[in-house]
């Protein structure tokens, strides 16, 4: 079985927080959203479970929901 392919997604600002980047990257329609993803323990960061929505993520961090998997990339302006 194939891993999902990782979208990079744009940040203007390193680090942002989990419960943004989920919105940002489309993973989470919207914040009640990304909190009943990771209170249902489906979200996991770098390979790890993460369940906290003020959780910092930096360029470079692998974020997966389900099949999906996004990374913030930093682009300053």
């Amino acid at each position: 079985m194939s891993r999902a392919p990782i979208q990079d997604v744009p940040i203007a600002e390193d680090p942002i927080r989990l419960g943004q980047f989920l919105k940002l990257a489309g993973l989470a329609e919207h914040g009640a959203h990304a909190r009943e993803l990771l209170e249902a323990e489906e979200v996991q960061v770098n390979g790890r479970l993460e369940t906290r929505r003020g959780a910092q993520l930096r360029s470079g961090d692998v974020v997966a929901v389900g099949g999906e998997r996004a990374r913030p990339v930093h682009t300053p302006a």
